[in-house]
């Protein structure tokens, strides 16, 4: 029997009537079976995390089904309470499945210390952009007699004298002690 028969002939008509049946008999099993496990209907909307503490998080996500997993935590930031969210993945409002991570950036509880740089020598110009840029505010000038005209002779914080190497939280104020200049 040649091929050209063979194609058509009932048999090969019966065969591939049978591969067209049980290929479209699996496509739709496999369909049915698809949303059964993974609920594809289920939409839980996650809620607005913004501001809330770790605490009342864990609460809400474990009355949802949701599991969290805090990933890092952010630069300070005042206007966020201690150890509260700053960021979610996914945001608020979306919809999401039961177990589902949500993950979470919490406000650390204070600004990161920062190493006091030792800009003894450097003019006042020179240390106050120095300290605003690694995140110190400037406070106030006192004068010491020294030759040398606004030029750092030392640091003090909260009325304290500080020293080159000692740690500081960020964003704190330090006043600055200058060279007046006269002999």
């Amino acid at each position: 029997m040649s091929i050209f028969q063979f194609i058509r002939s009932k048999r090969f008509f019966k065969q591939l009537a049978m591969a067209v049946l049980g290929t479209l008999v699996f496509v739709f099993v496999l369909k049915w079976w698809f949303g059964v496990t993974t609920n594809h209907d289920q939409k839980i909307q996650v809620p607005d995390f913004q501001k809330v503490t770790l605490t009342e998080v864990v609460k809400k996500l474990k009355e949802l089904d949701l599991r969290f997993e805090v990933i890092d935590s952010a630069s300070y930031n005042p206007d966020y309470p201690n150890k509260s969210v700053i960021e979610q993945s996914p945001e608020a409002g979306e919809f999401v499945k039961e177990k589902r991570k949500i993950y979470l950036t919490l406000n650390p509880s204070k600004y990161r210390d920062v190493v006091l740089p030792d800009l003894n020598g450097r003019t006042k110009r020179q240390a106050m952009t120095h300290f605003r840029s690694i995140g110190f505010k400037i406070g106030t000038f006192s004068y010491v007699k020294d030759i040398g005209k606004d030029v750092i002779r030392g640091m003090k914080h909260k009325g304290k004298k500080i020293h080159p190497g000692e740690k500081l939280p960020k964003n704190s104020t330090i006043d600055l002690i200058l060279g007046d200049g006269k002999q």
